[in-house]
C-alpha cells in the first residue's frame, strides 16, 4: 500500500485544478487502477524454487565457521554438481546438466526470480530495476581517464542474471572473436566454425515477413531462447538506419549471419510472441525442467566461499558454503563431481578470492588463507565504454511519458500500459536498443585519411570485425534512466568494442557480504579516446543526414542537448567523452580462459588452474571481450560446457 499511496499522491499533486479533478473522477481512477495493478502486481510464484536453505544444505557448526569447513559424507546434502549463480550461464547449466536423471544438480542464486517481476518481463521496463534490491548497485573506483568520476555499475541479483535486466539485443559478437579465443587458448573447439553450433543450439529463430532476407538456415530453430522481431521500432530509428546507408554503411539483415557483423540493421531481440522478455530463467528453467527430481533451485542463497580440501595429494573443490543474510545461519553442501562458479565478471573472481584462490599477495592483505596462487583472478577487466548523445525530437513523439511529469504524461502512460497489458501492442514493447550499426575506425569511406590522418592500432579480432557499435534509443536519458528530459528527445549512442584499457576487480575486505571493488580504468589509453572521438564525429554526421535530420530539431540549441556539438573542436569533444563515458553493462574476462603464464585463470575446459573439480562459466572466462553484446556468448559458453561435461561423464 505504501507504493500505491506514493503513486496516488504524485497523481493528485499533478491534478490540482478543478478540471483535472473532473478528468480524474471521470476516467483517471480506472486508469490509475490499471497502472497500479500492473506495476504492483503480485509476483508470479514459482513454487519449485526453494527459499528454505535447510532443504538443500546442512548448518555450518560454530567450530567450522572460522575454518575452511569441509563437508563430510553421510552428514551433509550431496550433489553431483553445484552451480554458484543462477545468471545468464547458470540457468543454462542447471537445465542442461539435469537432463541426465542420474546427475543431481543444485543451483544457488543470491536473488529471487526475474520472471516474477513485471519490470523484467516487459521489454522497456528493465531500467526500473536499477537501484533496487534486485541488482547489486556497484559504483566504480574514480577513473583518472574519465575525469576522476565514479560510475554506477548495476549487476543483476536475480535468476536469469543480466539477461533479466539487459536490453535484449540478440547480437553475439564477430566470428573472428571466437577464432581469437581458440588461438589464445590453443583449442580449436572454441573457433567459430566449431563453437557456432552452440549459438544455434540456444536459438529459436522466428522468421518475420518484413525481414525475409534473413538466412533462417544460419539460425537455430529449436532452442530455448526466442529471437526475432517482436519488439516495436520507432520511425526515427528506421530513419537512422537509412541515414547510415546514405553515408556509406551497408545494410545487413543479420549481424549474426553469413555476411558477417559489419553494417547497419534492425537488431534481433530476445522478445517472444507474447511481447515478453526471454531471459535464461524463462527460457531454460521452464515448469517442466523445474519438475525434475534431480534438480533443486535455491533462491536467496548467497555463496560465501567454495570449500577446498586435499584429496590424494591434490587440491579439490568439494562443496560450498552459503547463507541468506549476513547475520543468518550458514549452510553447506557437498559436490561429488563439480563446483561451477557462474557469478559473472564481478562476482566470480570475488568468490574465488574469498575462497583463497587468487593473487597470493592480495589475499594475504585480507588475511585469507591462500589455497591457490592465481595472479590472473580479478585482472584484465574490460568493459565497453559508451557515449550517449542527446537530440530534440522534432515530431514530439518520444516516450517522455514513461517518466511522467504531468497529468497528460500519466494519461499517455496509462494508455500504453493498457495497450501492452490487453493488446500486447504499443511503445512499451520496445527493447530500447532498436537499430544498430557496426563499423571499423579504419574504414576509409567513413573516416577518410584526409580528415583522420592518425593511424590507430588495430585492436579488433580480425579484418571482418568492428571496433565501434552505434545504437539508437527512442528517448534520451541520463544516469542509466534515472534522469530524463522535460522535452521530447531521441538518443544516439556509440561504444568501443575492443578497448585497450583494462582494469580489475579486487577485495575490499574478507567479509563476503562486502561488495568487491571495481576499477574499469576507462579511457586509460589515447587509442581508446581517439576511436571514440571518431565514433562521436560519425554519429553527428548521421544525425545531420536525411532522413534522420528531418525529424531532429537542429534549431533547438539548448546546452544540455547536442545539436551544436559538431561546432566543437576535437579537444572539446574529447573532454565531453571523458565526462560522459558510462558502462554499457558488458564487463568480461576477469577469470580469463588463457594459458597459465599469460594471466589465465581457467583452461580450455574452464577448469580453474590448480584446483580440481572447480570451473568457472560466464562472461568472466572470455579470453577477450566480444565485438558486441555478451549475453549470447554467455549462453553458448554454458551450452558448450554442459555438452563437454556430459560427454566426459559418459566416457
Amino acid at each position: 500500500m505504501d507504493s500505491f499511496n506514493a503513486v496516488l499522491k504524485k497523481l493528485l499533486a499533478l491534478t490540482s485544478t478543478s478540471s483535472h479533478r473532473i478528468l480524474l473522477r471521470a476516467g483517471g481512477v480506472a486508469a490509475l487502477t490499471i497502472i497500479v495493478r500492473f506495476l504492483l502486481a503480485a509476483p508470479k510464484k514459482r513454487t519449485k524454487y526453494i527459499s528454505d536453505l535447510r532443504k538443500v544444505g546442512a548448518p555450518v557448526l560454530p567450530q567450522e565457521s572460522s575454518a575452511n569447513a569441509i563437508p563430510t559424507p553421510n552428514q551433509d546434502p550431496e550433489y553431483d554438481v553445484i552451480i554458484v549463480g543462477g545468471g545468464t550461464s547458470g540457468c543454462v547449466l542447471a537445465a542442461r546438466l539435469s537432463e541426465d536423471p542420474s546427475v543431481r544438480v543444485l543451483l544457488l542464486e543470491a536473488g529471487g526470480s526475474g520472471t516474477a517481476l513485471p519490470y523484467s518481463r516487459i521489454p522497456s521496463g528493465f531500467s526500473r530495476l536499477f537501484r533496487t534490491k534486485h541488482v547489486y548497485n556497484f559504483h566504480t573506483e574514480p577513473s583518472a581517464g574519465a575525469g576522476g568520476k565514479t560510475h554506477y555499475w548495476p549487476r543483476a541479483k536475480l535468476l536469469g542474471g543480466c539477461s533479466s535486466i539487459n536490453a535484449q539485443m540478440a547480437q553475439y559478437g564477430a566470428p573472428e572473436d571466437f577464432d581469437e579465443w581458440a588461438q589464445v587458448i590453443g583449442d580449436s573447439s572454441w573457433s567459430f566454425k566449431n563453437f557456432s553450433k552452440y549459438i544455434n543450439k540456444f536459438e529459436r529463430f522466428v522468421p518475420h515477413t518484413e525481414y525475409s532476407s534473413v538466412d533462417a538456415s544460419a539460425r537455430g530453430a529449436n532452442g530455448p531462447m526466442t529471437i526475432g522481431y517482436f519488439n516495436s521500432v520507432s520511425d526515427k530509428s528506421k530513419s537512422f538506419l537509412q541515414s547510415c546507408v546514405n553515408i556509406g554503411i551497408p545494410f545487413t539483415p543479420d549481424f549474426n549471419g553469413p555476411a558477417g557483423t559489419l553494417g547497419v540493421g534492425r537488431v534481433m531481440t530476445y522478445v517472444n510472441e507474447k511481447k515478453e522478455r526471454v531471459s535464461s530463467e524463462s527460457g531454460y528453467l521452464t515448469p517442466e525442467v523445474l519438475e525434475r527430481p534431480n534438480l533443486k533451485v535455491a533462491v536467496h542463497a548467497k555463496v560465501t566461499k567454495v570449500l577446498v580440501e586435499v584429496v590424494d595429494g591434490k587440491k579439490r573443490a568439494t562443496g560450498v558454503e552459503f547463507a541468506t543474510t549476513k547475520e543468518g545461519a550458514r549452510y553447506k553442501a557437498r559436490a561429488r563431481k563439480e563446483v561451477i562458479i557462474s557469478g559473472g565478471a564481478i562476482h566470480s573472481p570475488h568468490i574465488l578470492m574469498l575462497s583463497g584462490v587468487g593473487p597470493a599477495s592480495h589475499l594475504k592483505e585480507h588475511d585469507i588463507p591462500v589455497v591457490q596462487d592465481l595472479p590472473g583472478v580479478g585482472g584484465h577487466l574490460v568493459d565497453h565504454p559508451v557515449i550517449d548523445l542527446y537530440f530534440k525530437d522534432k515530431t514530439n513523439t518520444s516516450m517522455k511519458w514513461i517518466q511522467p511529469h504531468s497529468f497528460s504524461d500519466f494519461l499517455r502512460l496509462t494508455s500504453s500500459v493498457f495497450q501492452y497489458q490487453v493488446l500486447r501492442t504499443g511503445m512499451l514493447t520496445t527493447n530500447f536498443g532498436e537499430v544498430a550499426a557496426f563499423v571499423r575506425t579504419d574504414d576509409p569511406t567513413l573516416f577518410p585519411p584526409s580528415r583522420y590522418p592518425q593511424q590507430l592500432r588495430d585492436s579488433t579480432s580480425g579484418p571482418g570485425a568492428p571496433d565501434l557499435e552505434f545504437f539508437t534509443t527512442p528517448l534520451a536519458y541520463k544516469e542509466h534512466g534515472a534522469v530524463g528530459f522535460d522535452v521530447h528527445t531521441y538518443a544516439l549512442h556509440v561504444y568501443l568494442l575492443k578497448p585497450t584499457s583494462f582494469g580489475n576487480v579486487f577485495l575490499k575486505s574478507a567479509n563476503p557480504w562486502d561488495l568487491p571493488g571495481v576499477d574499469p580504468k576507462y579511457l586509460s589509453t589515447d587509442e581508446d579516446v581517439q576511436k571514440l572521438l571518431r565514433g562521436v564525429r560519425l554519429l553527428l554526421q548521421i544525425s545531420q543526414t536525411a532522413p534522420l535530420s528531418t525529424v531532429l530539431d537542429a534549431s533547438f540549441l539548448r546546452s544540455d542537448l547536442d545539436h551544436a556539438l559538431h561546432f566543437k573542436s576535437d579537444s572539446e569533444i574529447i573532454e565531453l567523452i571523458r565526462t560522459r563515458v558510462e558502462t554499457v553493462y558488458h564487463p568480461t574476462s576477469t577469470c580469463r580462459m588463457a594459458p597459465l603464464g599469460q594471466g589465465g585463470v581457467v583452461d580450455g575446459e574452464l577448469r580453474v588452474y590448480g584446483v580440481e573439480g572447480l570451473r568457472v562459466c560466464d562472461a568472466s572466462v572470455f579470453t577477450e571481450v566480444v565485438s558486441g553484446h555478451t549475453a549470447g556468448a554467455c549462453l553458448a559458453v554454458a551450452e558448450k560446457l554442459s555438452d563437454d561435461l556430459k560427454r566426459g561423464w559418459r566416457s
